[in-house]
């Protein structure tokens, strides 16, 4: 599997909760941490982060990706519209959260959510 952290970087145990949640192994780790100007508009800064990446057509399509999303909502709005548009899917994203009681504070994974699942339950309340 592939993991594409928007995010901060991950830990060994980090990892290790990924591949247990999901039953797979973390391949490669793409890093990309987006800095963008909130004075220009987010389309183009989107498309140009992730033009950034070394994935071909076929393997934005093929391979199984998960995703760690950045924490500024604006842009993870924006990065799972145009990651739709090239995977054809909404991927599955991570999930992290403070340990309860750490100090200083660390986090862990605290579920993997599946978008696309969750878009198809939804439909079905229409």
């Amino acid at each position: 599997m592939i993991l594409l952290n928007f995010s901060h970087p991950m830990t060994d145990p980090q990892r290790t909760q990924i591949e247990a949640l999901t039953g797979s192994e973390i391949a490669r780790e793409i890093a990309v941490m987006p800095q963008f100007d909130e004075q220009q508009p987010f389309t183009p800064q989107v498309e140009a982060l992730l033009a950034a990446i070394p994935l071909s057509p076929d393997e934005w399509q093929s391979e199984p990706i998960l995703v760690v999303l950045p924490s500024l909502n604006f842009i993870a709005a924006a990065l799972l519209a145009d990651l739709h548009g090239r995977m054809g899917y909404f991927p599955p994203v991570v999930r992290t959260r403070p340990v309860e009681g750490s100090l200083p504070r660390r986090y862990e994974i605290a579920e993997i959510l599946d978008l696309q699942a969750m878009r198809e339950a939804a439909r079905r309340t229409r």
